[in-house]
């Protein structure tokens, strides 16, 4: 059976989304905060494996116009549920609705809800639907009175990798942080460091990628229960994505200068099996030091929401732009909210770039370094 797909993202990632497909073997079309692609069971399970920077995986059964509730429950009906679902599904619905004259959303989930039901009920001949079985998530979506029907394949988001079980000061997503680390182009054979690395998501998210280790393996997916995707399909996936991990030295360190934190940077590294990969140091971001060129710097240094907490995050970027001044060959991408930091920091990026982390807006300050000399591109991939 094949699905017409979608992969969620945030805005502002939908080229890296539509990338890592691609590179899955899949065609694309890109809209705002979505890739459409279309695929079997097996590119259900890929993609929640592998996509790094995407936020969810639906399977979308229908789009129709609704202008009204009474075009809603038809549209909804007219989709073959009894063929997807089985007489015990947990059907739980979720919706959003924007610019369309359905504007109540528990409305329209309720609509929904009952056209599914009454569906499952005709074929079942029940007139009770248990709800005991494996959960299948529908959401409705309405844009401009055009009603959209999809499967959540994913369950969690996909930035829950299963690995950041405590949580720590103003998290950064874990999709975010491995767009910072695929857009930042660093290679395996260069440096990679992350001066302020709180509780190590980013050198993690640099430590998967470096090792080819698809980062849904350690969590599980509501798709995996479903009879029409399955356990077999996704346990073929993971032998997969078992087999294409590759076991290459990487230099990672990550970095901060307060105890505790690394503490919760050391767990989340054993939780996510890359402890051998990365090394932590306790050090002070604004004394920077480096023992080889050509690296990259990826961090999220703090921003501050109090005024004192500001004052020291402003203080932090002027040190920074300091200790970063000498590192002529290196590429540095710094992650932050404040709108002054280019000021601060004492040097205007080659590039900036809107991303979300969750709903704060954030820009990515990308200071671009030389590439590696060819010789030494080679030389490192022999060893």
């Amino acid at each position: 059976m094949e699905f017409e797909l979608v992969a969620t993202c945030a805005f502002g990632l939908e080229a890296l989304t539509a990338r890592e497909l691609q590179n899955l073997g899949y065609e694309t079309r890109s809209e705002n905060g979505l890739i459409r692609f279309r695929g079997d069971a097996m590119a259900v399970a890929r993609a929640n494996l592998w996509l790094r920077t995407a936020e969810r995986v639906f399977i979308e059964l229908a789009s129709f116009q609704a202008d009204t509730f009474e075009d809603l429950y038809q549209g909804t009906r007219a989709i073959d549920w009894p063929e997807l679902l089985p007489v015990d599904a947990n059907i739980p619905v979720v919706g959003r609705s924007v610019k369309s004259a359905l504007h109540s959303v528990p409305a329209c989930q309720s609509i929904v809800k009952r056209a599914i039901v009454d569906s499952l009920q005709n074929k079942y001949g029940q007139a009770t639907l248990p709800e005991t079985g494996v959960p299948v998530r529908v959401e409705v979506s309405l844009l401009k009175d055009v009603a959209t029907i999809r499967l959540d394949t994913s369950g969690s988001g996909l930035h829950r990798r299963g690995y950041r079980l405590l949580n720590a000061i103003a998290p950064l997503r874990e999709t975010l942080a491995a767009a910072m680390v695929l857009l930042s182009r660093w290679d395996a054979h260069r440096p990679f460091r992350d001066p302020l690395c709180g509780s190590g998501t980013i050198a993690i998210e640099a430590a998967l990628y470096g090792r080819r280790i698809a980062p849904g393996l350690l969590r599980s997916f509501d798709a995996e229960d479903w009879t029409f995707v399955g356990e077999e399909v996704f346990a073929k996936a993971r032998a997969e994505a078992e087999a294409a991990r590759r076991n290459v030295d990487l230099d990672i360190v990550a970095s901060d200068n307060d105890p505790e934190v690394l503490e919760l940077c050391r767990r989340h590294l054993r939780y996510a099996e890359v402890d051998d990969v990365v090394r932590v140091e306790q050090a002070d971001a604004r004394r920077f030091k480096v023992d080889r060129d050509y690296g990259v710097i990826v961090s999220n240094p703090p921003y501050g929401e109090r005024l004192m907490e500001v004052q020291e995050a402003e203080s932090l970027y002027r040190d920074l732009g300091k200790a970063f001044r000498k590192l002529d060959t290196w590429s540095i991408f710094l992650l932050t909210s404040h709108p002054q930091f280019e000021r601060l920091y004492g040097k205007q990026a080659d590039k900036r770039r809107k991303l979300y982390n969750g709903r704060i807006e954030t820009h990515l300050y990308q200071y671009f370094g030389p590439l590696p000399p060819r010789h030494m591109e080679y030389h490192a991939l022999q060893q």
